[in-house]
């Protein structure tokens, strides 16, 4: 999720270009040095949460994005998948732009990364206009001359550009939005309450008591589902909580006929 040093325009030209909405990125701000944005697509446009690094009276480190503070980023970034920022929690992380290597590359200073022609690398970061941070096969990192590459996947327009939207918006996590999410209609023939299997690890923050942990695997029953897409379900263990509906499955019958009684 973390991309480095990237210009809003094209951070905007990412994300606008994937197909759904949640999707985010995390990238360091040219205005304000040794902060980070938290770049999320909602609906038809990018919003960028500018998070601020702050550092306590004992020498800790804080993280902080409108009213809240978090000790780290994962932390941050795991509130978010279970909290609304505007009209999205976070689903997952940009992909990354892939690069096939059109000529070799020996390298001459220790930070570059040598290549092959054919070889391909993954971006980490577009840090300057002709250098980029990338990373091998072998999970190697180093400096890459861009010229010697070209995009092999996720291409993204260099020159698209959305409207310009304020510099950065704060998120509403205190109201929740009223929009519905894309849930498959089949799901609402279910009949409650209905047992469904996690298909996505999630670790909410501790510090809400509301979120339900899932552990891939696990088997859990729903209670209720709602349009915003956070539903409500009990956990093996008879703990209760909410859950985004992306994470579970329902069973089939015959799955439902093994389980033990």
């Amino acid at each position: 999720w973390y991309f480095g040093m990237l210009s809003r325009d094209r951070t905007n030209n990412i994300l606008m270009n994937l197909d759904y909405s949640g999707v985010f990125l995390v990238r360091e701000s040219k205005t304000m040095p040794g902060d980070f944005v938290l770049c999320v697509k909602e609906d038809q446009k990018v919003s960028h949460y500018i998070i601020n690094r702050i550092q306590t009276s004992n020498g800790t480190l804080r993280f902080k994005i409108g009213d809240k503070e978090f000790p780290d980023m994962p932390s941050l970034l795991n509130f978010y998948k279970t909290h609304y920022l505007d009209t999205t929690t976070l689903i997952k992380p940009a992909p990354r732009v892939k690069l096939l290597c059109k000529f070799d590359f020996s390298g001459k200073d220790p930070e570059d990364l040598p290549f092959k022609k054919g070889d391909i690398l993954e971006v980490i970061a577009e840090d300057e206009e002709e250098w980029w941070t990338a990373r091998n096969s072998n999970g190697q990192v180093g400096l890459i001359p861009v010229r010697y590459t070209q995009v092999i996947e996720n291409p993204v327009s260099m020159n698209r550009s959305p409207g310009r939207a304020p510099d950065y918006q704060q998120p509403q996590i205190q109201q929740l939005p009223t929009q519905q999410v894309q849930i498959p209609p089949s799901f609402f023939d279910v009949q409650l309450p209905a047992k469904a299997m996690v298909i996505l690890q999630r670790i909410p923050s501790a510090y809400d008591k509301r979120q339900l942990r899932l552990e891939v695997g696990e088997i859990i029953t729903v209670l209720k589902m709602s349009l915003n897409g956070q539903w409500e379900g009990r956990d093996m263990r008879d703990r209760e909580g909410i859950f985004p509906f992306t994470h579970i499955r329902f069973l089939t019958q015959e799955e439902l006929r093994n389980l033990p009684p």
